[in-house]
């Protein structure tokens, strides 16, 4: 402590972090965590005080940054300090006196929290060492040593320390000679063990028996050695004696505590993948209704070339560059896709149409670490390494190339939601596989840092940490096998290693094929081979490439650690990672030279290939589904293509040619999977097993084959089962069927003319005609845990302590006729806004005003802050020009031209590069944000039967993939895609219910938010603009005939989807959410094969579309 209290009086802040770090970390625990607060708020307020912003500024970024997940209020607090000419003049710092004081202070805070912290317990005063203890030691140690000696001698002659000790007459101090090395694959390297503990624990164990040397050892050998329960997982071990574990790899007992199935169930997932070990988790309890896409059965003897997918069906265009695949285990239509721009999507196969699409987004910045934001400033963008389902489907995982993995749940359809964000490792997330130690759903994953994680599926809590590789772990397999569930990994410079779930370290360490100083050369930086590795389902392969491009496809002998086979036919000289895939436990396939090639697994030689009508990369990546009937490749326009045998062909063309039954369509669809719980964010967690007694349809196949189809028909008997779930339009007429709630407001009310939630979604700001902003802000208590928005508790109106008002400048303007519009920065500390006078910068956290510019005329009337610098501005003008200007130098950069009336809309996207524009003209304009070139240009497809206000609003907003965009007009909501301006899809609005008045996405883009005129809110599904659920005015505005008030704007939340908010024409902010037992707003309708037309009318009797 007297070393430590030094560095904290002198102020050497990096020593004294340094130091600090040798014994605890910022996350350890809630000491910890205000330990380190407290030295970096020190720290920054020193450099506040010598005026050192930029120092100041760099402390605020790296070091405080960390903590704002934990309390991003205090967060801005301390940011706004950096406003100050003096921090003293805030009130909680106004007795800070001079550094050496404020250091003492904090050193006695300091002293209490280390005591307090249970990491130091036993660590704050110095052991006292026994005299001659390290000889003691010696001698127990040399005692032991001698004790195992074949032929001891009365008085041994001890020459060294460096090696043990035997009595022998040909080794130096008796020092035995190392065990021969009979194959490369059986040179396991040893783990040193330490000794049982002594005393209560009991004496001494005996020793084991001689443990194996094989692989088959160390999994299915018990050891004679009772072994002490631990917390850390379902198996735990006794520590060997030493002498045994220097020969030779670890031997866990069996524990038959744990019921697993047996290993020749049928297994559930069968998969490889573009970068890393293919994997199945075996023998899985998935409590699911088994979807009836049966296929002949065979026998193996009865397998021939003619059984492997080999025919081109359907191509698919994802639009960027394939990097992993992964078909549904129980919807076997449905092709999971990761691609290289970060992008996932679900593809249903069955009608060749893309029901969901998500692109790259860190869902809590704030949250991470600082090396994560810092790679995220510069590149928004990161790949995809792995994407994987969960062995029921209800879950799929995805891991990128920057730190994150993110995990979905699957609710059938387009509906993905998020489930689970975990920055996992330091650096690119290398493999992502599922796991089911203990019988608890678990990920593993491995990454650049080297290390290998579990972590819980449902709650994202850490399990085990793996250390021990030298070199970037690649790829993960778990596996179980005699009841012991273990993990293989595989590593860039060609290391296999195995792990049990415990913290024992790994159990053996094996070459891979290729990996030999005689066969290649090594890279600088030590990778020298990358492969993947596979169980199907029990017997193991493993295929990969080393840095000279030679390929190995082998066959284990898990038995002995050996290569069983070696399968010939692969290319010598590979450009890319050769990826392979298994399918019926007989059939292997690998992506080489530009075509797929096929092994059966008893034979080495190449059974055939197929180019798939050419067109594939080198190395495509290559998938089966899981009766492998169907297989999906890569291609090189960034397309897949999906090949199919004779069954799966039957199977695609029985999809593509049913007739829409709406009988089944409730119930359950081909494109909806059954899930085994819930993991959403909006509904609560829990486990629901699904009702098995459902009624199954089954049909005769032309060849007499029995199938059984999920969306056949089904026979007169359940018709009057199913015809009560026939899909239904959503109608909420009363306040009992939501939760809605009007925000507390006692400041005077006008109409609101803008509203949006703060990105954090813990606030709502609104713009009121009068020229005033509002901001509630919800807080954290017994009732709301999170602090964030809610309709089950109300927020608070949030005034800074000064009284004071954000108020636009409203000079020579009517409040009436002004256009007001506003735009919030990414890190909510400014606004940007105007209501028809001099558009001005708001400080979020004391309500300043920072600076006002452009006097009118003419008026601003839509700002937008450009994605990737806050400093730019894209400024709409009621003349019908676009002003890009330059906060920092105060300078309007260029002027787009191109409407011909006021700018009503603007939006940007940071993966094409460019701005879109709306104006009152009902015209689109696109420009390229490189140099700001106009590059397209459209008017809106008005209804012949729809005459538009004079000055009608058009609003634009991007989908979440930042190519899609969402037109908002007052007689429809339509989707265009950019930068073409192509129109996919046309909603024509309801005469019924008036003009539109405003719409959105929700946060996930899954839905659209429409209001009307008539106090009506719709909700579309967003991928076909089909209604799914009509909200009434009467279920959230309480009745009076005389008034008519309606939402003139709508808010989505930032990340709750079913959350949305509502400002109304007399000034009240509405807050609706669906019931809890709903969890969303209605169910999406069924799809039709072939529904016609993209246009599609708002009618009451469901979205029919126009012919």
């Amino acid at each position: 402590m007297r070393y430590f209290e030094e560095l904290v009086t002198n102020g050497v802040w990096d020593e004294v972090e340094k130091y600090l770090s040798g014994f605890t970390k910022v996350d350890d625990n809630r000491y910890s965590m205000k330990i380190f607060f407290e030295i970096r708020k020190q720290k920054y307020l020193e450099a506040l005080d010598k005026k050192d912003r930029a120092e100041a500024v760099e402390i605020l970024v790296k070091d405080l940054k960390v903590f704002s997940a934990f309390n991003e209020d205090l967060f801005k607090e301390i940011t706004h300090l950096l406003t100050l000419d003096n921090f003293r003049d805030n009130e909680q710092l106004s007795k800070y006196g001079d550094s050496k004081s404020a250091r003492v202070i904090m050193l006695a805070e300091l002293k209490k929290l280390i005591e307090a912290n249970p990491l130091f317990r036993d660590k704050l005063t110095f052991p006292n060492l026994k005299n001659s203890r390290l000889r003691t030691l010696i001698n127990q140690s040399l005692n032991w040593q001698h004790q195992l000696c074949k032929n001891p001698k009365p008085n041994p002659d001890i020459k060294s320390l460096f090696i043990d000790h035997s009595c022998g007459q040909s080794q130096p101090n008796g020092a035995r000679a190392p065990s021969p090395v009979t194959h490369p694959l059986m040179s396991a390297v040893p783990k040193a063990g330490g000794f049982p503990l002594l005393g209560a624990h009991g004496p001494f164990q005996p020793a084991p028996a001689p443990l194996p040397t094989s692989l088959a050892g160390w999994m299915a050998n018990p050891s004679p050695v009772p072994h002490p329960s631990t917390s850390a997982g379902p198996i735990s071990f006794s520590t060997p004696n030493n002498a045994a574990i220097l020969k030779r790899p670890r031997s866990p007992p069996t524990n038959n505590a744990v019921d697993y199935q047996t290993a020749d169930s049928e297994h559930v997932l069968k998969r490889s993948r573009p970068f890393g070990m293919s994997d199945e988790v075996n023998n899985l309890p998935v409590s699911i209704m088994p979807v009836g896409y049966a296929v002949q059965s065979h026998g193996q003897s009865s397998y021939s070339s003619d059984d492997l997918p080999k025919s081109v069906w359907m191509t698919l265009n994802p639009g960027s560059a394939v990097k992993s695949m992964d078909f549904h285990p129980v919807q076997q239509i449905l092709l999971l896709v990761g691609t290289n721009t970060g992008d996932i999507m679900v593809w249903d196969l069955s009608n060749r149409e893309r029901l969901a699409i998500r692109n790259f987004k860190v869902w809590e910045l704030g949250s991470w670490s600082v090396t994560l934001q810092a790679s995220l400033s510069n590149d928004h963008t990161a790949s995809i390494n792995r994407v994987i389902w969960s062995p029921d489907g209800t879950l799929f995982g995805v891991a990128y190339s920057k730190h994150i993995v993110h995990l979905y749940s699957y609710h059938g359809g387009g509906d993905v939601r998020n489930h689970l964000e975990i920055e996992a490792h330091s650096g690119s997330v290398n493999d992502l596989a599922f796991s089911y130690p203990n019988k608890q759903l678990c990920i593993v994953t491995c990454g650049e840092d080297r290390l290998i994680k579990v972590w819980d599926a449902v709650t994202g809590a850490k399990q085990y940490t793996f250390e021990g590789h030298e070199a970037p772990v690649y790829s993960v397999c778990p596996h179980h096998k005699e009841n012991i569930q273990f993990i293989f990994s595989t590593a860039t410079d060609g290391k296999i290693k195995a792990w049990l779930y415990d913290n024992l370290g790994s159990r053996v360490d094996y070459d891979a094929p290729g990996h030999s100083s005689t066969t290649m050369s090594y890279s600088a930086d030590g990778t020298s081979i990358v492969f993947m590795i596979k169980w199907a389902p029990d017997r193991l392969f493993s295929c990969g490439t080393n840095k000279e491009g030679d390929s190995f496809l082998v066959e284990w002998n898990e038995s002995e650690g050996a290569v069983k086979r070696t399968y010939h036919g692969l290319g010598k000289r590979s450009t890319g990672v050769v990826q392979f895939d298994t399918t019926k436990n007989r059939f292997l396939a690998a992506g080489d030279d530009g075509v797929v090639k096929f092994w059966d697994m008893d034979n080495v030689n190449l059974l055939t290939t197929t180019d798939a009508d050419g067109g594939l990369p080198a190395s495509p990546c290559l998938r089966f589904n899981k009766e492998g009937i169907l297989l999906a490749i890569s291609t090189n326009e960034n397309g897949i293509k999906i090949l199919a045998n004779t069954d799966g062909i039957r199977l695609l063309r029985t999809l593509e040619t049913r007739s829409f039954d709406p009988s089944r369509a409730g119930s359950s669809s081909v494109l909806k999977a059954s899930t085994m719980g819930t993991f959403g964010a909006n509904p609560p967690v829990g486990l629901s097993i699904i009702d098995r007694s459902a009624p199954t349809a089954s049909i005769v196949a032309m060849n007499g084959d029995n199938r059984s189809l999920l969306d056949v028909k089904p026979r007169v008997a359940d018709e009057s089962v199913d015809k009560s779930r026939i899909w239904k339009l959503t109608e909420i007429s009363e306040p009992s069927q939501c939760r809605s709630l009007r925000i507390p407001d006692n400041l005077p009310v006008t109409k609101v003319c803008r509203l949006i939630f703060t990105n954090s979604g813990y606030a709502i700001l609104a713009l009121s005609a009068n020229a005033v902003h509002k901001l509630w802000k919800w807080q954290r208590n017994d009732r709301n845990s999170t602090g964030k928005a809610t309709a089950s508790v109300a927020p608070q109106l949030w005034q800074p302590p000064s009284g004071m008002l954000m108020t636009n400048d409203i000079s020579d303007t009517n409040p009436e006729e002004a256009v007001s519009c506003f735009a919030l920065s990414k890190n909510d500390s400014y606004v940007m806004s105007a209501s028809g006078g001099k558009i001005s910068l708001f400080n979020m956290m004391t309500f300043k005003t920072m600076t006002t510019f452009m006097p009118p005329p003419p008026a601003a009337t839509f700002l937008a802050f450009h994605p990737q610098d806050n400093n730019i501005i894209a400024i709409g003008m009621e003349d019908s020009l676009i002003q890009i200007y330059n906060v920092r130098v105060d300078e309007v950069k260029t002027k787009l031209k191109g409407h011909q009336k006021r700018i009503t809309g603007l939006a940007f996207s940071n993966v094409l590069n460019v701005l879109v524009s709306s104006g009152a003209d009902s015209q689109l304009c696109v420009w390229s944000t490189d140099g700001w070139e106009k590059q397209a240009s459209k008017y809106l497809q008005i209804p012949s039967a729809r005459t538009p206000s004079r000055l009608s609003d058009t609003r634009v907003q991007f989908h979440q993939d930042q190519i899609h965009l969402l037109v908002v007009h007052e007689t429809q909501i339509a989707i265009y895609e950019a930068p073409k301006l192509e129109c996919l899809k046309q909603w024509v609005a309801p005469e019924a219910s008036g003009p539109i008045t405003h719409a959105t996405y929700s946060c996930d883009s899954q839905s659209i938010y429409i209001c009307f005129e008539d106090g009506s809110v719709c909700v579309l599904t967003a991928s076909t603009l089909r209604l799914r659920c009509r909200i009434s005015p009467t279920s959230y505005l309480p009745a009076n005939p005389s008034s008519r008030v309606y939402p003139v704007v709508i808010a989505a939340h930032p990340s709750e989807p079913n959350l949305f908010s509502l400002g109304l024409s007399d000034g009240g902010v509405y807050i609706l959410e669906p019931l809890e037992t709903e969890g969303k707003w209605g169910t999406s309708p069924p799809l039709e094969n072939g529904a016609g037309p993209s246009t599609t009318a708002g009618a009451t009797n469901a979205d029919q579309p126009q012919r």
